[in-house]
């Protein structure tokens, strides 16, 4: 198929793609168990960690019991290595029935009675990225009549195993496919980290009409380290990044040139969250600044300190402030406009009330 006929049917896919169908107004919050479980399949030597329905039924437990929920954290999500390395007699996928032998739709109903949302995992291309069936051209709208059959709530869409015009086609073709179905999945598309990550291989505009996210980067490893080198990706690449995200079609946040990071989230009630984290090594940082050079309106603020639970009182947009980071520290603060008395504990119920129901934004601080 030749670059024109590639094009030619992309823009008639675009034409019947839409996935505005509500859902990501904010970034999902949840667990993934690729991080830190990979493909763990040994059952009878590791019980507790192997990919089964017994560590996805914990992690909702853990969810819904220790407080998360309350704080937004809704998603639990299943990886590669779910599968039976076959496909049914009717061609669905399969969970493997050693390792989940209540099936799918069993445990997105446990899930869904805590209050949460379960998440899966297929690839478009032949195999996973670990080998699993994939999910081919002529497969995807068996996958996902299948996902939306047992109550799935988000789709992580990798892209193992397929070359560039299977995925140029694919991925769209999943989309329209999933808002076919009649149930509402959020879409999670790795497509760009596999053509580069950034334009001109990757069309941001395109990719948020057909994905509520996508991932740019490599995997996270369970390490600081790989946690780091992911943020200094984007920091480098954060003005073709930043101008892409927004409610319903989101990367990662954006850092500063300082080694600190600000991270400005809106909050209820003209309240937001201010973030600032140091990736220094060598010795506490004072971090100079003021509310109007992070992009807040005149007017007069309050702060309030997360950690250490003090006020910081005075706040105008022109109010110098110096804030002491440690190294590889955080300092949060909870900041509201000084409308009425507001005490400490105030402060820490309306934050508790506010992370629940954020639309984030992260704003690089130059």
């Amino acid at each position: 198929m030749g670059p024109l006929a590639v094009t030619q049917l992309l823009a008639l896919i675009s034409l019947t793609v839409a996935l505005d169908n509500g859902l990501l107004k904010t970034p999902p919050m949840g667990w993934m168990a690729w991080e830190r479980f990979r493909c763990d399949i040994a059952c009878k030597d590791d019980p507790k960690n192997c990919i089964s329905e017994g560590l996805f039924r914990d992690m909702a437990d853990r969810l819904s019991e220790d407080g998360w929920k309350e704080l937004g954290y809704e998603y639990v999500i299943i990886d590669d290595c779910w599968m039976s390395r076959l496909r049914d007699k009717q061609g669905r996928l399969q969970p493997e029935p050693s390792r989940f032998p209540g099936g799918i739709a069993k445990l997105a109903k446990y899930i869904h009675d805590r209050g949460l949302k379960l998440g899966i995992y297929a690839d478009m291309g032949t195999h996973t990225c670990m080998g699993y069936p994939g999910t081919t051209l002529d497969k995807i709208d068996i996958d996902a009549q299948t996902f939306a059959s047992w109550g799935v709530d988000y789709l992580k869409f990798d892209g193992c195993s397929s070359n560039a015009v299977e995925q140029m086609l694919g991925y769209p073709l999943m989309s329209k496919a999933l808002n076919a179905t009649g149930r509402p999945m959020a879409y999670s598309c790795s497509w760009p980290v596999y053509v580069g990550g950034l334009p001109p291989n990757v069309n941001y505009t395109f990719l948020g009409d057909i994905c509520h996210l996508w991932r740019n980067y490599y995997d996270i490893q369970d390490s600081w380290d790989s946690v780091l080198s992911i943020v200094e990706w984007f920091s480098n690449n954060q003005d073709d990044l930043q101008p892409a995200a927004g409610p319903g079609r989101w990367n990662d946040p954006d850092m500063e040139k300082s080694h600190v990071e600000v991270y400005w989230r809106p909050l209820s009630q003209s309240a937001s969250a201010l973030v600032f984290l140091s990736r220094r090594t060598d010795m506490p940082y004072l971090y100079h600044s003021s509310l109007g050079k992070l992009s807040y309106d005149a007017g007069n603020y309050e702060a309030y300190d997360v950690f250490t639970g003090a006020t910081v009182t005075g706040l105008n947009a022109t109010t110098e402030f110096t804030v002491s980071i440690n190294p590889s520290g955080v300092v949060m603060w909870y900041v509201y406009p000084k409308k009425s008395i507001q005490t400490d504990e105030d402060a820490q119920e309306n934050l508790k009330t506010h992370m629940a129901k954020t639309v984030p934004r992260h704003r690089i601080v130059l």
